[in-house]
């Protein structure tokens, strides 16, 4: 859907040094019979705030929920960490992904788009888990 950016490639070149070492999580979403069909990682930004970051489902599997029990888990796992903050940033083209960003308590941003947004190019859309509030 997008073109790899230099960030994109440098946390999915080395997704421990990016991800894991520094403090954030990488999770997965398991189906019966069908094995991985998603992921997502917690990439850690400061202190007490992650990013919610390169989230993906298989198309082949729209329907199934797999987003949603995937997303539900990353705020858990985030909310173990001790994230004061958690945001995502993304594309207003991943329309049903914000659906569910939105879904699940997710708030569009400004103040996140101002200080964050400017890592990707393609990003337009920036926003703040709000269900802590």
């Amino acid at each position: 859907m997008f073109r790899l950016e230099a960030t994109d490639l440098q946390v999915l070149e080395n997704p421990r040094r990016f991800i894991i070492d520094p403090g954030g999580a990488i999770l997965f979403v398991e189906a019966a019979g069908l094995g991985v069909i998603g992921t997502c990682a917690l990439q850690k930004t400061g202190e007490r705030s992650f990013e919610l970051t390169k989230m993906g489902v298989r198309t082949s599997v729209r329907g199934l929920k797999a987003g949603e029990f995937l997303l539900a888990a990353v705020i858990g796992r985030a909310r173990a960490l001790g994230a004061e903050l958690l945001y995502l940033l993304t594309n207003s083209r991943c329309a049903a992904a914000v659906h569910l960003y939105e879904k699940l308590c997710f708030r569009h941003d400004a103040d996140i788009m101002a200080r964050f947004g400017a890592r990707y190019e393609r990003c337009n859309v920036a926003m703040r888990y709000r269900g802590w509030d």
